[in-house]
């Protein structure tokens, strides 16, 4: 049997990085039901920093993570382009700097545009995160201060005594903690059954990303190009491979998502609606789960009334490039010290709004 102060389930960028804010500062247990953390979510992600993504009240987390992303070395830069039609308008948080783009300056930009395509904006700050080096950066940082990560370990119940959580493992096993940190993601409200604390009404959906390879080369560094109808992104990947997604969000339960041979042929379709790039081959397919809370901002503190019961979920699409902020948020409140990131109020991110 394990007895820890702090027990995190859930291994994802959520878990590894609020196990890294806390380090050194309790005994804590991360435990992640897969065999490698960051299964299902984390490491399916194709992320970018992308500053207003996820709207005005996600955009403060982004913005504070911006320098500690940055000085990691975790950024490349890459920009974006949003394609509009007649009539389309180019929705940003307010605060994003964009430049106007007309037809001329998007054929130059992206040569084959289709016709109906009319303008964009051109968003430059917009980068790519090396997910990978994030997501072990923080488990080891957590690691080397001491806490434990424990894999192939899935939660089963918890049941709350008087001297702390008495938590069970499917496949046998006893973990002992004085409080619960949920951060599994699309199984959030699972585990928080389990506990018996209400749930908050989880959305998991599933998107969709395909590897094309095209009949064009110089695509490595192609930017990011986004609809502002929200139909469509892509990116570029090699010389001649894009990363697209038809921006799906289909509701699922928690799963092992995988692609669906439909979303598949539609992200190509949208895509081939685009530009008369020829397309050569599907390379690649994937799925992951993107998880929501009702109002689609985080759920991050304390559930009602509980001071053994936290919450760290709901981070959708754009959980990686809000992590470090997020995190140092999450264990200022959680251990009731430290500084809050700069711009950020907890307040907004407060589970109980839910209660």
């Amino acid at each position: 049997m394990s007895k820890v102060e702090l027990l995190i389930v859930g291994g994802g960028i959520a878990g590894a990085s609020l196990a890294a804010a806390i380090a050194g500062r309790r005994r804590t247990l991360l435990i992640e039901a897969e065999s490698q953390p960051g299964y299902h979510s984390t490491g399916r992600s194709a992320a970018f920093w992308h500053e207003g993504y996820g709207g005005p009240f996600v955009a403060p987390l982004s913005r504070a993570s911006h320098p500690l992303l940055e000085a990691g070395g975790y950024l490349s830069p890459r920009g974006a382009i949003h394609l509009a039609r007649d009539g389309d308008e180019i929705e940003l948080v307010e605060g994003v700097s964009v430049r106007p783009l007309d037809r001329l300056d998007l054929e130059n930009r992206l040569p084959g545009l289709r016709a109906e395509w009319t303008h964009g904006a051109d968003e430059p700050s917009l980068a790519d995160i090396d997910v990978a080096s994030l997501h072990a950066d923080f488990l080891a940082a957590a690691r080397r201060a001491g806490s434990e990560i424990r894999t192939d370990a899935r939660f089963a119940s918890a049941r709350r005594g008087t001297s702390g959580w008495t938590v069970a493992l499917d496949g046998g096993g006893i973990i002992e903690a004085d409080c619960i940190v949920d951060a599994a993601g699309a199984w959030g409200d699972a585990v928080a059954q389990g506990c018996d604390i209400a749930p908050l009404g989880l959305a998991p959906k599933r998107r969709t990303m395909v590897q094309l390879r095209l009949g064009r080369t110089g695509l490595r560094h192609l930017p990011l190009v986004v609809g502002a109808d929200g139909s469509f992104y892509f990116k570029g990947e090699g010389d001649r491979s894009i990363w697209l997604s038809p921006h799906d969000e289909i509701d699922c339960d928690p799963c092992d998502a995988a692609p669906e041979e439909l979303d598949i042929a539609l992200a190509i379709d949208r895509f081939q609606s685009v530009v008369n790039w020829s397309v050569e081959a599907v390379e690649r397919r994937w799925a992951g789960l993107r998880t929501f809370t009702p109002d689609r901002v985080p759920a991050i503190g304390f559930a009602a009334g509980r001071t053994d019961f936290f919450w760290c979920v709901g981070q959708g699409g754009f959980g990686i490039q809000t992590a470090p902020a997020a995190a140092q948020m999450g264990a200022a409140l959680l251990l009731g010290e430290g500084e809050m990131p700069d711009g950020v109020d907890p307040a907004v991110y407060d589970p109980t709004r839910f209660a």
